[in-house]
């Protein structure tokens, strides 16, 4: 037994561990032995358990010598083939938004300096403007492609070269591939850079210069502790130093910052790069369409001198919905290009046409064909409400509307007797397009324009509470309790996913709606009733009107609801059933009597292109609960518990002067309902 040495080997390149016998009875060239061992360092590691004593390491190089060299083979008969869909094809066909996009952004910075949060920010940034990207983060990569490697300066230095090689076939298929990885050394960095250049792509070296202390005192992961104890070795910013990036493309700090801030910096870096187009920030304003102070005296002389358009009270709210930016990108009435991608494809495009924004209904100015006759090719014309100038329409283009076609597409229906179709079968032959200059301010002196609120001045108050998540309800109905079950749930569900401070937009459509329905004057009273009882808290809810027209077209309708709510920096939307649904004008037409599926409304959000930024809240329904005396969430399995109310009962019962159920509804909001309806029935007789 003395002349034999019996070793268990553990290491990296190959699985498992095996006994070998090694005799002593020859020995390796020390030429050899040097290439070897140099080889052997960096490849692998030796866990030598010993039986007997171990006379010399050179027996065991022997051994594995010659089935190494044979690993190290690399392959020369390969060739690079050639794909048949050029950058340029992949960028018109992949994502929502157009043109090839593909690039790397290489965020580098100490451990806990915040890499992986911008990235995956950025990454979800991207994804809902219809931009492909994808987050490359150390960690993960670490777990599966490349988890057969340490830290030592050779692994380390492939690691990049690997994810460097992956990152560009990210950014040749179009992708914005974002990496984020330690990366201590320059050279590496640079490699990384040069793979890039090489395949003519973009490459973006980002600093995250957070410094160590700040680091440490995060440390998520413990790092930092374990390798102050000696347990990490090599740990950058601690036992191995940090090359920081001497030019980078940008450098960026989350001290200070939250994570969304120090993001921005990078859209900003994309967007001047010209990689993706320019878009409205949270903390930046809508553009409005209201004429500058500085203008307004002007272009109120100018009006005064233009041929004129009168329009309707519905059009003026049109007009206020496109000044005060709820309907942004929309410069004005739609010219015909516009209406027709509303009206076929729910989208419009941007003026490159490399962005398709949702905008699923036309919002279009009708004239008569005597107006068209007489303004046809004037180069700007004012529009009049009630005799007074409240707006200039510059290049104005007149086409014919086609009211069966507009009305179909858009309702699913032509019946005369739903009434926003009986609007347009009444409206003019034509319809006119083009930008407006708004002269002021839209007030309608009805003692609400304070609950009024523009997009900005919304946004403004949001930044104002800090509110880091805002969830948006839009009705047009009286609030009984399972509606504020349902608004309280949704702000419960944001608390548990992290949000701090999450804040519900109450937001009553308050433009034209049909004469059955509870009018905005009662309905905001009834509102504020709620709100008093504390059955919604105040502190966690706005109040405001939207001040669209309402034109019960369906799952059509709810994404300009969403779409402009969305405009407003609403980043979540509750859709209860049937949203912008009514009864079918023709109740024989379907079993439910209904125009549209109630389903179908959250439906088509979950699905409708260029509403990513907006997450669609999953909508619970709430009845009566008889065995508690109170809404709560229905229960399949004790249906018989359960009351639903619906609208008509509850009509019924206000106008008969009777109380509903206790618990339906908080009593001084169910008051103000009652004494309106029963004005109603007293006005009858």
């Amino acid at each position: 037994m003395d002349d034999e040495t019996y070793v268990k080997l553990d290491y990296k390149t190959f699985p498992g561990s095996q006994y070998f016998t090694v005799r002593k009875d020859k020995d390796i060239p020390e030429t050899e032995k040097a290439i070897f061992t140099e080889n052997l360092s960096n490849l692998f590691y030796l866990q030598i358990c010993q039986c007997l004593k171990i006379w010399t390491i050179k027996y065991l190089i022997r051994i594995f010598y010659f089935s190494f060299l044979q690993c190290l083979q690399v392959a020369t008969n390969v060739t690079e083939q050639k794909h048949n869909v050029t950058r340029e094809v992949r960028g018109q066909n992949l994502g929502l938004c157009r043109g090839f996009r593909g690039c790397t952004v290489w965020l580098t910075g100490l451990s806990g300096a915040g890499k992986t949060s911008i990235a995956f920010e950025l990454e979800a940034y991207l994804v809902s403007k219809g931009i492909p990207a994808y987050g490359l983060d150390g960690d993960n990569i670490r777990t599966g492609l490349n988890k057969n490697l340490g830290f030592s300066q050779v692994d380390r230095e492939e690691n990049i070269r690997r994810v460097a090689e992956v990152a560009k076939l990210f950014a040749d298929s179009g992708v914005v591939s974002i990496c984020s990885f330690v990366s201590p050394f320059a050279e590496d960095r640079e490699m990384a850079r040069r793979i890039h250049k090489d395949a003519d792509l973009k490459f973006f070296e980002i600093f995250v210069d957070t410094p160590l202390a700040v680091c440490e005192s995060r440390d998520v992961k413990g790092l930092y502790k374990k390798a102050r104890e000696g347990a990490i070795q090599g740990f950058t910013g601690v036992t191995q130093a940090y090359e920081a990036p001497e030019k980078p493309d940008l450098s960026v700090s989350t001290e200070g910052l939250t994570i969304r801030q120090s993001t921005y910096k990078l859209i900003k870096l994309l967007e001047d790069e010209n990689i993706i187009p320019k878009f409205i920030k949270d903390d930046e304003p809508i553009p409005e369409l209201f004429v500058p102070d500085h203008l307004k005296a002007s272009a109120v002389t100018e009006a005064k001198t233009l041929p004129s358009v009168t329009i309707t009270t519905v059009e003026l709210q049109w007009l206020q919905v496109l000044a005060e930016g709820w309907a942004h990108p929309l410069k004005g009435f739609m010219r015909e290009k516009e209406y027709l991608q509303a009206l076929h494809f729910n989208c419009m495009l941007s003026e490159d046409e490399t962005m398709r924004e949702n905008m699923s209904i036309p919002i279009v100015l009708s004239v008569s064909e005597e107006d068209k006759n007489k303004l046809n090719g004037v180069s700007a014309l004012s529009l009049a409400y009630n005799g007074r100038i409240v707006a200039i329409l510059r290049k104005p283009e007149f086409y014919q509307q086609r009211k069966e076609e507009r009305c179909s597409r858009q309702f699913g229906t032509v019946h005369p007797e739903h009434p926003y179709v009986k609007m347009v079968l009444e409206s003019g032959q034509y319809l006119v397009g083009g930008d407006v200059e708004v002269l002021e301010r839209i007030l309608w002196g009805d003692g609400l324009d304070s609950y009024r609120l523009t997009p900005n001045e919304l946004r403004k108050k949001f930044q104002e509470i800090k509110a880091d998540a805002i969830f948006a309800f839009q009705l047009r109905n009286p609030i009984h309790n399972g509606h504020a079950l349902l608004m309280s749930d949704c702000r419960r569900q944001l608390l548990e996913r992290g949000f701090k401070n999450p804040v519900l937009l109450l937001h009553p459509l308050g433009g034209w709606t049909k004469d059955d329905d509870v009018p905005l004057p009662v309905r905001m009273a009834q509102h504020q009733a709620v709100l008093d009882s504390g059955v919604l808290k105040r502190e966690h809810t706005i109040l405001s009107i939207f001040p669209s027209p309402m034109m019960y077209a369906g799952p059509t309708e709810v994404q300009w609801h969403a779409k402009a709510r969305m405009n407003a920096g609403a980043n979540f939307y509750i859709v209860g059933r049937d949203p912008a649904g009514m009864p079918h004008p023709d109740k024989s037409m379907y079993p439910d009597g209904n125009l549209y599926d109630g389903t179908h409304g959250a439906r088509v959000l979950k699905m409708a292109p260029g509403l990513d930024s907006i997450e669609i809240l999953p909508f619970r329904v709430a009845a009566y609960d008889k065995s508690v005396s109170k809404m709560a969430f229905f229960d399949p399995d004790r249906k018989q518990d359960f009351d639903f109310i619906s609208g008509t009962r509850m009509r019924a019962l206000a106008r008969g002067g009777q109380d509903p159920p206790n618990g339906f509804m908080e009593p001084k909001a169910w008051k103000i309902l009652a004494e309106y309806y029963q004005s109603l029935k007293s006005g009858e007789n």
